[in-house]
């Protein structure tokens, strides 16, 4: 699961934001993606796939050329860009359970471990400098209580806790996903719904900005 970040995360990892001032706290909108290939969008190159509004993005944004992941997995790569640590030192370079599962580096549902709530995170920072902070999409760093992102610094959650394919055809659990909204499960996803998930996400992030207009806002 190869990660490519498409963000608007430039000064926050460059400068102490607390030199920022309120008239200068930039939004943010970082977009942490799965399985896509660097040149598969058209900000990146020809791209195979047609993105105008990405390549909006990377024109009023900030654009990265030369990025690194700390990982090639989901859940120790979430954990480097929401804490700014190596996922070692974080304790997310592994599961608990290990094997006989294949992947040993990501969280499978059910799982007893996520990143631990005493991490200091991005979401954290900027809410106390005022930012509303939303989390829309995969999360991939716990999915119990303790963990999930309304207790890391985010004040909303819509998405999946998990990878999307880690339910219905991941074995052995064979359990749709779950669409959770903050902290409660709201649906269980059958593979149809999955053709959906990004207009929901965008309208959802949408819809949070509108409400959030009037302040500095961080979604991720």
């Amino acid at each position: 699961m190869k990660t490519l970040t498409l963000a608007i995360l430039a000064t926050l990892l460059l400068a102490p934001l607390a030199a920022l001032r309120a008239a200068d706290q930039p939004n943010f909108v970082v977009i942490f993606i799965d399985d896509l290939g660097y040149a598969d969008i058209s900000p990146f190159g020809v791209g195979r796939l047609d993105t105008p509004n990405l390549d909006r993005m990377a024109r009023e944004g900030r654009k990265f050329t030369n990025f690194y992941v700390a990982s090639s997995v989901c859940t120790p790569s979430r954990a480097a860009i929401m804490t700014g640590c190596y996922p070692v030192r974080v304790d997310m370079l592994y599961n608990q359970m290990r094997l006989p599962l294949p992947h040993a580096s990501v969280l499978w549902p059910g799982s007893r471990k996520g990143l631990n709530p005493n991490e200091v995170t991005i979401a954290e920072v900027l809410k106390d400098r005022g930012y509303a902070t939303a989390c829309i999409g995969k999360w991939h760093l716990g999915d119990q209580p303790p963990f999930l992102p309304t207790r890391q610094g985010f004040d909303e959650f819509f998405g999946i806790p998990n990878g999307h394919d880690m339910g219905v055809r991941a074995k052995p659990f064979n359990l749709p996903p779950p669409m959770v909204k903050n902290e409660t499960v709201i649906e269980e996803l059958e593979p149809e719904d999955f053709e959906y998930l990004t207009k929901r996400y965008t309208e959802y992030a949408i819809d949070f900005i509108q409400r959030n207009v009037d302040q500095p806002f961080f979604i991720k």
